[in-house]
């Protein structure tokens, strides 16, 4: 690892203030050309308030230490075009796992953001216990070592998961249940990998990469709908993502919805999840087929029934199938009467819709914007874009990367201030 970026504390002891403060400087602007992109000598003064001079040293004392390089050239503003200057490819990684209810998904990024491994997916399911730890760690070492990266250059791991996570507690409190335990979830992964690990919710990790690499990028006022087996809710405003006190915001798929409805696994009755996610729609496909409704559906063997997934519906959807098509209208309908409530409640100038519902793409946005035209008042709708993300089935893995460099640059800041 860099030396500017290794464990700090011991070598900040040793810096006088003026050293102090041009490390400030170094990571600062790191992190910049890291959110940013590469950028002139002429910006970075002008965002960080300082020389020119003092800039430029401060570049070329990063481009020694191997972490910038010269990227071509700015725009002219009626002289010579400046010179651009950004991270250099493979300087630094972080080891990305995004975790899901059935398999994990683990791969090795560098700080451009470069898949260096490719994703790994593994049979890994997310337990209410500790057990996956052990294999998860595993796996994850084992692509470490594979992966012919340097490990000092190796910066941290994210890991991303369902459920009410805590990143500041450093606990999940849905699964991988740390129970009696006097360590958190955090401590016990970074034991294993004696790196730093950071644990994030799948959908705030999914709502940073929308921010920082998708259909987010450069707005201040976006909710990320997850539209997967259950629906979670990230919300950007002000340009920053909002996670509450507890680090528990967005639980949109358990507000009441349905008055003595079906039972929820979160413990209720009736949440907007029973009636309007990938489970619902799954749920209400069994039935149907097991009624007797026509369908292309009718067609799968009877195990298959048995673990139908959204997919399946979608594809069906897809080919024609009406049955198919009207399910996803009604779980479209339920979401946008919810969603009619959250314009109103937060008046976002965009909604990014993903998930694996997302890939039903007109068969359920239409839907949804006519529920959204029905319940939600017409100054406050006609202000909100809604749009299919971008990013794909791997906006949770690419979320967990950003959330890895920037506690990393944030930590660094902060030891260095103190």
């Amino acid at each position: 690892m860099s030396s500017l970026l290794a464990p700090e504390s011991k070598q900040l002891e040793k810096l006088n203030q003026v050293e102090r403060k041009k490390h400030l400087q170094k990571i600062r602007i790191i992190k910049h050309l890291y959110v940013k992109g590469a950028k002139s000598n002429a910006e970075i003064c002008n965002r960080f308030n300082i020389s020119s001079p003092t800039s430029m040293g401060i570049l070329n004392e990063l481009m020694h230490e191997g972490l910038v390089e010269k990227q071509g050239r700015g725009e002219s503003v009626g002289g010579r075009k400046p010179d651009l200057y950004g991270l250099r490819d493979n300087s630094l990684f972080v080891l990305s796992i995004d975790m899901e209810k059935f398999h994990t998904r683990i791969a090795i990024f560098d700080n451009n953001n470069n898949n260096i491994t490719g994703i790994h997916t593994v049979p890994i399911r997310v337990s209410r216990n500790l057990s996956a730890v052990q294999e998860l760690y595993e796996h994850a070492n084992s692509l470490i070592l594979t992966s012919g990266i340097d490990p000092d250059k190796l910066m941290g791991i994210g890991v991303s998961m369902p459920g009410l996570v805590s990143s500041k507690d450093g606990n999940n409190y849905t699964y991988l249940l740390t129970g009696q335990h006097e360590r958190s979830l955090q401590e016990l992964l970074e034991m294993k990998f004696n790196k730093p690990v950071y644990i994030q919710n799948d959908v705030k990790s999914v709502t940073l990469a929308e921010h920082r690499f998708g259909a987010a990028h450069g707005k201040r006022d976006v909710l990320v709908l997850s539209m997967d087996w259950g629906i979670g809710l990230g919300a950007i405003m002000d340009g920053k993502m909002r996670i509450g006190t507890s680090g528990f915001a967005g639980e949109f798929g358990h507000i009441p919805f349905v008055e003595d409805g079906l039972l929820c696994h979160c413990g209720k009755r009736g949440c907007l999840e029973t009636v309007a996610s990938g489970l619902a729609l799954a749920r209400k496909a069994k039935e149907g087929i097991r009624s007797g409704q026509y369908t292309l559906l009718n067609e799968l063997s009877k195990e298959e029934v048995d673990t139908l997934d959204p997919q399946a519906v979608i594809e069906a959807a897809n080919n024609g199938d009406q049955f198919a098509i009207n399910l996803l209208s009604e779980i479209g309908i339920n979401l946008g009467k919810g969603i009619a409530t959250l314009i109103q409640l937060f008046n976002p100038e965009l909604i990014i819709l993903g998930g694996k519902i997302a890939a039903a793409k007109q068969y359920i946005t239409t839907p949804i914007q006519q529920s959204i035209n029905t319940y939600c008042m017409t100054q406050l709708r006609e202000k909100t874009g809604i749009a299919l993300s971008e990013l794909g089935p791997h906006a949770g893995i690419m979320g967990s990367v950003a959330t890895v460099m920037e506690n990393i640059f944030e930590n660094h800041i902060a030891s260095t201030k103190s």
